[in-house]
């Protein structure tokens, strides 16, 4: 048995327009991952202390921790 696997085919722009095209993606999953991380950090600070420590965080850890920075007390 055979199996031939293919994939999509790319229409192939031109490299100025490819790479504008490309540089306005980055741009915008970075915006949206801002706005993301933001809304998170929003929805954290209003959890009352109590609930923080439930999930494992004090306060000041909010942002470190929606960005991913660990911080070990």
């Amino acid at each position: 048995m055979i199996t031939i696997l293919s994939t999509p085919a790319r229409s192939s722009a031109s490299g100025a327009w490819a790479g504008f095209v490309r540089s306005i993606e980055i741009w915008a999953d970075r915006l949206a991952a801002y706005w993301v991380r933001r809304s998170a950090i929003e929805t954290l600070h209003k959890l009352d202390d109590r609930a923080l420590r439930d999930i494992g965080l004090a306060r000041d850890q909010i942002e470190s921790a929606v960005y991913g920075i660990t911080q070990h007390r």
